[in-house]
């Protein structure tokens, strides 16, 4: 694993790295994760990205407030069915 649960990307390619990563992760072990499902893991995502604001000050940081949102929903729309 390249990036921890607190990792920090900075670019496109580290995002992409990121997400290969992750995908590796979920294929090596990915039953033994809590949300192991499609239905499960976008419901805790969406519940997490609502809750975030908390999640960082909890951990003493504050929401980016540089980041691309609709990059971010943009590229889980087109997950659906991208080939």
């Amino acid at each position: 694993m390249l990036f921890g649960p607190d990792a920090e990307i900075h670019s496109r390619e580290q995002l992409v790295v990121f997400l290969q990563d992750l995908h590796q992760e979920f294929h090596a072990g990915g039953h033994e994760w809590e949300n192991n499902t499609l239905e499960a893991f976008l419901e805790a995502l969406a519940a997490w990205v609502d809750d975030s604001p908390g999640a960082y000050r909890n951990a003493a940081e504050t929401v980016p407030s540089g980041g691309d949102w609709t990059f971010l929903a943009r590229a889980l729309r087109a997950a659906t069915n991208y080939e």
